[in-house]
């Protein structure tokens, strides 16, 4: 299984495509997945999911689209995989206190915890501005 899965890839594509147009004006959902190779039908379902997260915001129009809701350096790539798959865990008994009757003492429970942590705090402190800047990022 993949921690991060398809679909949040392909919205992490379409959000680095709003943050290099970033202060431009909007960027229609069209020509943000042509440019991502992402569907277009495909493409709309996870906007509208980023668009209910409240990491974008859309314009209506002629000339509409989608923009960052905030700037490229205040929204992670945690943000992002919550918006679309929900909070990561490593297992499932990490996801709440009543999922599993055995985690008082649960050696194996608390070291998955330790490695959600660090996932989670990893993701946690990868911006999108970090994203722009990384090696091989299209400009």
């Amino acid at each position: 299984m993949d921690l991060v899965r398809r679909n949040t890839d392909y919205a992490v594509r379409l959000l680095v495509n709003l943050a290099r147009q970033y202060g431009h004006g909007p960027v229609s959902t069209r020509v943000a997945a042509s440019e991502e190779g992402v569907s277009y039908p495909l493409a709309c379902k996870l906007m509208q999911k980023l668009h209910a997260s409240k990491l974008i915001d859309s314009c209506m129009g002629p000339k509409g689209g989608f923009n960052l809701g905030r700037a490229p350096s205040e929204i992670t790539l945690l943000e992002v995989v919550e918006a679309i798959q929900g909070p990561i865990s490593v297992n499932r008994c990490l996801l709440s206190s009543d999922a599993c009757t055995r985690q008082m003492g649960c050696s194996v429970r608390a070291k998955l915890a330790g490695v959600q942590e660090t996932i989670v705090s990893s993701l946690a402190g990868i911006t999108f501005d970090d994203l722009l800047q990384s090696k091989g990022a299209k400009q």
